[in-house]
């Protein structure tokens, strides 16, 4: 894998990269847009920072791009949505600057509070003034999060133990997320209304850009205080301008901006108000964050070389991080799975159908049809279908992929059937886990036991005496070794599967002496690339 660094990112929080042989790191900062499209098609990957825009231009003139790594939280230059339809996963470090956000958030909120920008020039100057900067106390106001997500979540907690009341709006989350933060979960009014402080931790979108305006500062306390760490345009710029001068907001802590670096003169104004504190995008940068996210982005390249589920990729469906790793081997299991039927099944599918069986059924399983999709279709299409855009290209080939998830199973606790439905028929594999190994345990009718190897081959005959002789003479005579045999029957002398999986490919001579001495009525070599 080439990688290609083009934001100041910590060499510490690299060295999971630097570390792995199979990477080369290409570090180069400042690029001209037109050089950048020039070179960006020889990387597999792009680790960036808010300096550089990945656009559809970009995109476009990445041809071997697989990854974009945003080493921070916020991915708005970023186009996931294009990304996404040219089957490139996009991931980021939602976890690494989170304290770092948090903090910066109060200390914000503290400077405001104490006068501190005031008080602090006053002194050096050799003044010695008490009464002007005389502050707030934080114990017993209530703070209003609009967001509470990992940094939200984390300032609800510090705003508590400063005696805050705390009043949450977040339409996404469930109410017990709330009552665990021990906050209260309230309509976005009843913020505006209630509270001394209010704080935004939402990402910018086109649901929450200017979600905060002229109406809304209307209806809040006069002497609030507005802070806002998360993005620029989450609070309408002219709307916080205005309230500032009219007196209705004591004071404002801003840390972002929807210029950056500011350009226009509204921008300039808001950063130069005497009652605006502000911080020129510094929410993330601390040491500690700096590295982290650093080594959150490395890990996940090296996760997808390793074929490891990706957990912060956010285009990709994905699990709830605390079932993640009892889900990750059902996530190899559905793949092997559908890399061998993909092999297996007549042309056209019309309907793949994805049943999940047993305790597995309780969890949300979209990851995994997505994983088992992308599998059966990656060998029958000239763009690489992974999870991003294995939906996008089912949808395009005309496919109906269909899930059915029930907790009832009669021989395994957990079950996975894949069925892919054609002009010609249905072809079914069901598989499951065996103390960790990938078994398939059922194809069509027949009942199997088996392990997906590199290479293997699938019979289907009449079932006669000395078939599997003549195989193995046959198999033999080409130098090609039996690794292991399975055997699948309705009835004694009838028809009859059988799976091998043979030490190195068969030729096709060898097939079709094969197919003929057996009389087969289905015979297909499977070459496995899914498994080692």
């Amino acid at each position: 894998m080439k990688v290609l660094i083009t934001d100041e990112i910590s060499q510490e929080g690299l060295q999971p990269l630097l570390d792995d042989p199979r990477i080369t790191v290409d570090v180069q900062l400042g690029l001209p847009v037109a050089k950048l499209h020039e070179i960006i098609g020889g990387y597999d990957a792009i680790i960036t920072r808010s300096g550089t825009r990945v656009d559809p231009p970009l995109i476009d003139h990445a041809e071997r791009l697989k990854i974009i790594a945003r080493a921070g939280v916020g991915i708005d230059n970023v186009d996931v949505e294009y990304a996404s339809n040219k089957g490139i996963i996009v991931v980021n470090a939602p976890f690494g600057n989170t304290n770092s956000a948090a903090e910066h958030t109060l200390a914000l909120l503290l400077t405001l509070c104490r006068n501190i920008t005031l008080a602090n020039p006053s002194l050096k100057s050799g003044e010695w003034k008490r009464a002007p900067f005389t502050g707030h106390e934080l114990k017993g106001r209530t703070l209003g999060i609009i967001g509470l997500g990992k940094v939200g979540g984390r300032v609800a907690l510090r705003a508590k133990a400063f005696e805050m009341e705390v009043l949450v709006h977040d339409p996404y989350i469930a109410e017990k997320r709330a009552e665990d933060f021990g906050v209260k979960l309230v309509p976005l009014e009843d913020i505006i209304r209630y509270a001394d402080v209010i704080s935004v931790h939402t990402p910018l979108n086109d649901e929450t850009r200017g979600m905060i305006g002229t109406e809304h500062f209307a209806g809040m306390k006069n002497g609030v205080i507005v802070i806002n760490c998360a993005r620029g345009g989450i609070i309408d710029e002219a709307a916080m301008l205005a309230a500032l001068d009219s007196g209705k907001v004591l004071g404002a802590g801003f840390d972002v901006f929807s210029e950056e670096p500011p350009a226009s003169e509204l921008v300039k104004q808001l950063i130069a108000h005497p009652r605006m504190v502000v911080t020129p995008h510094l929410g993330a940068n601390t040491f500690e964050a700096q590295k982290n996210v650093a080594v959150d982005v490395s890990r996940e390249l090296v996760n997808y070389l390793d074929g490891r589920p990706m957990e912060n990729a956010v285009n990709i469906p994905r699990f709830d991080p605390d079932l993640m790793d009892h889900m990750r081997p059902f996530m190899g299991l559905v793949s092997q799975m559908g890399d061998f039927l993909s092999q297996l099944a007549p042309a056209n599918p019309e309907k793949i159908i994805f049943t999940y069986n047993g305790k597995l059924a309780r969890y949300d399983c979209a990851p995994l049809t997505v994983c088992g999709l992308a599998a059966l279709l990656n060998r029958h299409t000239e763009v690489e279908v992974n999870m991003v855009n294995a939906r996008l290209v089912a949808r395009t080939m005309g496919m109906v992929v269909e899930e059915v998830r029930t907790t009832e199973t009669e021989s395994f606790s957990n079950l996975v059937t894949l069925a892919v439905h054609t002009p010609e028929g249905k072809r079914t594999i069901a598989g499951t886990l065996f103390e960790g190994k990938v078994k398939i345990v059922k194809m069509r009718d027949f009942h199997t036991d088996f392990t997906p190897e590199p290479h293997m081959l699938v019979i289907s005959y009449e079932d006669r005496p000395g078939l599997i002789g003549k195989i193995g003479t046959i198999l033999g005579e080409e130098n090609v070794n039996i690794g292991n045999m399975n055997l699948g029957r309705r009835a004694k002398a009838g028809e009859a599967m059988v799976v091998f999986s043979i030490d190195s490919p068969a030729s096709e001579d060898v097939v079709a002496r094969l197919a003929e001495a057996t009389q087969a009525s289905f015979l297909k070599q499977v070459h496995m690339v899914s498994v080692s």
